[in-house]
Order: C-alpha cells, then structure tokens, then sequence
C-alpha cells in the first residue's frame, strides 16, 4: 500500500471513529424517517467487535441464494476473509476491500466513499470498524457472464460485524453482483452494519442482488446508496428474511441523462420481527426512469416499515417514476405501514405511486377449499401467488430461479 492510500484509510477510520463518539443515534419520532424503529434497549457498547472466524461456515451455513455453477465466490466470516479468485487480468477485480487498499489504491481511493455519506452513526461505526469487505471493479466494457455471489457471515455471539461493498462498474460494462448477510446461529445475538456504495457508468448495467438472514435477535442498520450515470441500467433486487429489529436505508440516484433504476424487494417475518426499509429514486437528471415494488408476508406479531420516497430535482423533466408497496398479513396481530411520498421540483414528469395492506382473502381461502384442498394448502397457495408478481419481474435464469427458491425455503419457516 502506498504510503498517501495508507494516509486516506487511516483518515477515514479516525473520522469514523469520531463521529461514532459524537453522533447521537436517532430519537424515535424525534428525526425524520425514524417515526416507526424505536432504538430503546440498544447499547452499542455492549457489542464487542467480532474476531476471527471459521471461512467453512460461508459454504456449511443454510444460504438465501444458491450460487449457481461457474459463479465467482468471496466469502468472509466476521473478520476473516478469503483471498480474492484468480481472474483473467483484463477482466474485472473480485477482491476484498482489504486486499483492495494494498493491490489497487488508487482505484479504491478515487471511489471508496464517494457514495455513502459519513455523517451518520451507523455509517461511522462501520467506516471504524470494517474489515474484509467486498471490492468489485469491472473496467470499461467488460462483460462478466458469472454472477458474483459475496457471502458473508456473524458467527460470534454478541458481537458487531461492519460489512462494507463497493462495486464500480465503468462506462460499458456489465455485471451481476449477488450479496448476502448470514448468521451462523439462529439464535445469537448481535449487531450487524452494512455499508453498500454501487457506482454505475455510462450505458453499464448492474444488477445487485443484496439478501439478509440473520439472526433473529441480531439489531441491522444498513445504508446503501446506487449512482447510475447517463444510460447506465440498475436492477436492484432485496430479499429480507432475517434480523430483530434496525433499518435500512435503499437509495438509488439516477445521475445521467437516460438512467434507468428498477428496485425490487420482498420480505417475509414472523415471531416479533421488526424491519424498516426507507427507500429513495432520486431523478437528479432528465429523461430518467425509475420503478420499484415492495412485497411483503407478515405472520405473528411482526411488525414491518417501508417508507419511499420519489424526488424530483430541479430542472429534472421528462421524468417516469413509480413505487409501490404491498402486504399481506397472516395472522391478526401482524402489522405493517406503508408510506409513500413525493418530492417533485419539476412540471414535466409522470410519478405515481400505490400502497395497499391486506388480510388474506377468506373468499379465496373458501373457493380453494371448496376443490377440495387442506386449509394449509389452500392459504399456502394464495401466498404464493401474491409473491409470485415478484418472481415474474425477473427474466427467465438464475436469478429468477435463485430468488424464487429463497422465497419458497422463507415461507416454510413462516408458515411453520
């Protein structure tokens, strides 16, 4: 590492560190877009930073997606990571962060927090804390026909685990990143940060798979934020399964001309599972186009948030946006809000937006039933048709099939 990229990570990690100790956390209701996620009980301190963990559990723990053959792995558990694949060396880099700041500094240093903003709590800690990590760069043109499938586990007890991406594509090339976030033990307890920064060039395309189980009784705060220059394509797709209690902040920024963002997410809780998802489609430049849906199956008493927000900047015309959030309860004492906004500074645009909570439908319960099916097999069956919509926003291939086998493998936990 040269001595200058050595300088910049040390900054960062010391003004990370003192933010952490200066940054209060949110008040509930006291700070905008937290109204809903209470932080009571949380003690920050109470996490000690996890050490060194087994690399075997990243291929022994029950994944949310199954890399298909021939995808390229990093794995990492807690603090220990593996070294990055052996790639053609015009290709793209698949490496740690860590190892990252020593073989391509330069790179790292031009992108490494240019995407996320610092001044947040969680954020700082996790810019302190971080090791390992993910660094995914694929140069002008380049095509990666693998997906890249990123594991990363908490597998101490009572520990904070700070998982930190980056992936810059350049102008033209494409690429298929799948991340997820594991626990090893269903029932340890836990903090988790993650910090996700998606760079997006001119007419590249991405699409970033970002999936959760964690534990439980494990706290998330997550802030991941997309820029997409112009022509640049984004298919963002989220699966959350896991975790107590946290937030996470989704933030796409269709920067160019001629952007395009399309955000997908669907989530599945039961027991006293809380999960807050605020999402953003900023259009920061003319004749972008944004689409995002929200799907979510609710049992127990779980409790989930998802708050988005279309904004509109100035001087932004010829705009196409919509979001949407839908949720299905299966037990009474589920519940869920949906909230969704619009900040529009311009007079040329078309955004819309639909949000709608719902019991399952007895009427539907009762024709299934009346052909003869099981309750359980009828309710199974209207489940599963409402998360289908998601699946089918996906051509036919491995994402498809990964995301709609993790959904299947979900409701079999929540349906019991």
């Amino acid at each position: 590492m040269t001595t200058a990229a050595a300088d910049f990570l040390a900054d960062r990690r010391a003004r990370g560190a003192e933010l952490a100790a200066s940054l209060p956390l949110p008040t509930f209701r006291g700070q905008l877009g937290w109204e809903f996620t209470p932080l009571k009980g949380l003690d920050l301190d109470a996490f000690a930073p996890a050490g060194a963990g087994d690399l075997a559990l990243a291929r022994s723990v029950t994944p949310v997606l199954e890399a298909p053959e021939g995808a390229v792995r990093l794995d990492q558990v807690d603090t220990t990571f593996a070294p990055g694949p052996e790639l053609d060396s015009e290709g793209p880099l698949v490496l740690p962060l860590s190892e990252a700041a020593v073989s391509h500094a330069e790179v790292l240093e031009q992108h490494f927090g240019s995407i996320v903003d610092g001044d947040d709590p969680f954020v700082a800690r996790n810019e302190a804390g971080w090791t390992g990590g993910a660094f995914v760069y694929v140069p002008r043109g380049v095509t990666v026909d693998a997906p890249i499938v990123v594991t990363a586990v908490h597998a101490t007890p009572g520990s904070a685990a700070h998982w930190r991406t980056l992936v810059v594509l350049e102008d033209g090339a494409e690429a298929e990143v799948w991340e997820q976030h594991l626990s090893a033990d269903g029932e340890q307890d836990g903090l988790v940060t993650t910090v996700v920064e998606l760079s997006v060039g001119q007419g590249a395309s991405l699409r970033y798979v970002g999936a959760q189980d964690l534990s439980q009784k494990t706290w998330v705060f997550g802030s991941q934020r997309a820029v997409v220059q112009r022509d640049g394509t984004l298919d963002w797709i989220i699966l959350g399964f896991g975790s107590a209690n946290g937030r996470v902040a989704v933030e796409t920024d269709l920067a160019g001309e001629g952007a395009e963002g399309r955000v997908t997410g669907a989530y599945a809780t039961n027991g006293r599972q809380h999960l807050d998802y605020a999402t953003t489609q900023e259009h920061s430049a003319p004749r972008t186009n944004s689409d995002l849906a929200f799907r979510g199956i609710l049992g127990e008493r779980s409790h989930t948030v998802w708050s988005g927000m279309i904004k509109v900047d100035e001087g932004a015309q010829q705009i196409d946006a919509f979001q949407e959030s839908r949720n299905l309860l299966i037990s009474k004492k589920a519940h869920a809000d949906a909230i969704p906004g619009l900040e529009i500074l311009a007079n040329d645009v078309r955004c819309t937006h639909a949000a709608a909570i719902a019991q399952l439908d007895p009427e539907q319960i009762y024709y299934l039933r009346s052909h003869g099916l099981p309750e359980a097999k009828a309710r199974r069956l209207v489940i599963e048709g409402f998360l289908q919509a998601t699946v089918e926003r996906f051509e036919e291939g491995p994402v498809r099939e990964a995301v709609g086998a993790a959904l299947d493998r979900r409701l079999e936990v929540v349906l019991g």
